[in-house]
């Protein structure tokens, strides 16, 4: 990843959560303008049972 986002889980949601809920319209945007691979970011947050609802635009 390029950009420097939390590497803690719990943080790395909020952070995220924050942003798009703040910033971006989708999950896609979101990684396509902070250089961040969606699969991996998808990956982690799922690592403590969060994941990526595009109805709510955001992690839950």
């Amino acid at each position: 990843m390029n950009y420097d986002i939390p590497r803690d889980p719990a943080m790395l949601l909020s952070f995220v959560n924050m942003k798009l809920r703040d910033f971006y319209p989708s999950l896609e945007a979101l990684c396509d303008d902070l250089d961040i691979d969606a699969d991996d970011l998808k990956e982690r947050l799922a690592a403590i049972d969060y994941h990526y609802d595009a109805e709510q635009n955001k992690f839950v």
